[in-house]
């Protein structure tokens, strides 16, 4: 089993930077790809951004972002203590959503949710 924890959802004003944080525990040797998704009110979930690792918090990673997020988003991770991380820059309205941390291995892993909106 895998538990994973999100923090750093908020308002935001447009143009604004927010960092979102997903710690990961349990049986993280078993993840390969995590990653962060994101569902607007209406809308089916997306994904934003994933990295890819043999080992995701122990060996080199390649990262996969969406077109709309592309040079704005910036996701990494920090090895240390197992927390992989979503820096937002230069938010605009319609990336407010509930932002979901997801964790696959042999079986796949969903965070609760934090709700960013970025509003004036």
């Amino acid at each position: 089993q895998v538990q994973l924890v999100e923090s750093g959802g908020g308002l935001v004003q447009p143009g604004g930077s927010l960092r979102l944080s997903c710690a990961a525990s349990g049986s993280i040797f078993s993840i390969n790809v995590m990653g962060w998704y994101r569902q607007a009110p209406g809308k089916e979930r997306e994904l934003v951004a994933t990295i890819t690792s043999v080992a995701i918090f122990t060996s080199g990673y390649s990262t996969n972002y969406a077109d709309s997020v592309k040079g704005r988003f910036t996701i990494s991770r920090n090895n240390a203590n197992n927390t992989l991380y979503l820096q937002m820059n230069s938010l605009k309205p319609e990336d407010t959503a509930v932002y979901y941390c997801n964790a696959r291995g042999r079986e796949t892993y969903w965070g609760q949710g934090t709700q960013v909106t970025v509003s004036s």
